[in-house]
């Protein structure tokens, strides 16, 4: 495995804080996968990751295409982590859902006289 550390990678190692949001959204190639462990790997134990998913643990290798890789980095992860499960629909699906109801109520007419 060989790693360039970039700029860019420089900058992520010495952040307070990285969010990785959505982690199951776009799948890695071995590459990518490899990149982002190696970047987890830098902070682990030394800087704060946020990592957001609706996959469960054992989903993970989807994402990353290599088991070895995947409980290596959940490994790392998981250790001294504080993980927040949530259950029900996302607030995206709901507002969506909500957004969607307004949609297709009928509008009432304007100049409509009060009642009273």
């Amino acid at each position: 495995m060989v790693y360039v550390n970039t700029t860019i990678d420089k900058h992520l190692e010495r952040d307070d804080l990285v969010i990785v949001d959505e982690l199951r959204f776009v799948p890695f190639d071995r590459a990518g996968g490899e990149l982002l462990f190696n970047l987890l790997s830098e902070r682990y134990e030394r800087r704060s990751t946020l990592i957001t998913t609706n996959l469960a643990f054992g989903e993970w290798v989807q994402v990353f295409g290599d088991a070895k890789l995947t409980t290596a980095l959940l490994d790392r992860s998981g250790h001294h982590s504080h993980i927040l499960t949530t259950k029900g629909s996302s607030y995206r699906s709901r507002n969506r859902e909500h957004e969607e109801t307004m949609s297709t109520k009928p509008k009432e007419k304007e100049g409509r006289p009060m009642d009273g």
